[in-house]
């Protein structure tokens, strides 16, 4: 709603749809990326277009399918993969712990459309290396909000039968406050993505393939959270305030980190500094590949800086 239109201001920008994006062309004399290739959505048909420069943004996982379905003789293992790290050190936040509690107060109080917004509290756990009173690395911030509970919503937890029931749910419930924890994940080489050439999609591609699991470090990180939650709203005077911690698997955050990561090295990272392949200098990843740390903030703003920064350079 705002870029878009700013490049097309400029008179500069080509905007094609339904294409899917198959692989990138690679002159192994020239050393340089040479087009796109692309395969209508609606016809299946292929087309290359030709360029001096290429940014993928594909998103985490479209942009590394992409680059690693970009075989040929000189990257046999995916374009600009010298190193080996392409698809590896895949990251995203852990969910599923926290706490909720309920307010004595405000019931006469409720609420009519949609709510404006909710509540945020950055981390403040280990933000000076490492707190004392904690097992783990790194840290975490909250999410949450607070809610009017219809009576309906609670039918499960009231006691009662029949018509006195019924006409108890018909009114509003307490207020409920929530606080989900944001936890970082701290990159792992054995946490990835590989192509499945044996499963391509209807276009020809091979599908994704991920191997993702939780480190230790994860799992102590989320029992704090869940305790230092229930701390908090039970010092803020809610009632019957309960932690909780339940497994999550990787990628329900959405916010799916890694597989092309930046670093100074070429023999152990994809892209340096600026977002630019080692391997191949016309080609930019500006996406959340290209991340070695996950932090513990919601990412999307961190990429378009990124990206900005790289369009620059380039």
């Amino acid at each position: 709603s705002s870029t878009l239109p700013a490049a097309q201001k400029t008179g500069n920008l080509t905007l094609k749809s339904d294409c899917v994006v198959a692989g990138i062309d690679y002159d192994a004399k020239a050393k340089r990326a040479t087009g796109v290739r692309v395969i209508d959505a609606n016809t299946k048909e292929g087309t290359t277009y030709t360029a001096k420069l290429i940014f993928l943004c594909a998103s985490t996982v479209g942009s590394t399918q992409v680059l690693l379905n970009s075989r040929s003789e000189a990257f046999p293992n995916g374009l600009a993969n010298s190193s080996g790290t392409l698809g590896k050190y895949l990251m995203d936040h852990t969910l599923g712990s926290g706490a909720m509690g309920f307010s004595t107060g405000f019931k006469d109080k409720t609420t009519y459309g949609n709510r404006p917004n909710g509540l945020y509290i950055p981390r403040f756990r280990n933000l000076d290396g490492k707190d004392e009173d904690a097992n783990f690395l790194r840290g975490y911030g909250y999410q949450g909000g607070a809610m009017k509970m219809g009576g309906h919503s609670m039918a499960g937890q009231i006691p009662g039968f029949g018509a006195e029931l019924k006409q108890g749910l018909r009114q509003p419930g307490p207020w409920m406050v929530f606080l989900g924890g944001f936890g970082e994940c701290l990159p792992n080489q054995e946490n990835g993505l590989v192509l499945d050439d044996s499963k391509p999609d209807r276009f020809g591609i091979p599908q994704v393939r991920f191997s993702f699991k939780w480190g230790a470090n994860e799992d102590k990180m989320k029992e704090d959270i869940a305790k230092q939650a229930g701390e908090m709203l039970t010092k803020a005077g809610l009632v019957n305030v309960q932690s909780f911690t339940y497994p999550s698997v990787g990628g329900e955050g959405i916010h799916e980190m890694g597989t092309a990561r930046m670093g100074n090295d070429p023999k152990d990272s994809v892209l340096n500094r600026w977002n630019q392949a080692h391997d191949v200098p016309n080609l930019f990843v500006t996406d959340g590949a290209c991340m070695t740390s996950a932090s513990c903030v919601n990412p999307s703003l961190t990429y378009m800086a990124l990206t900005a920064r790289a369009t620059d350079y380039a």
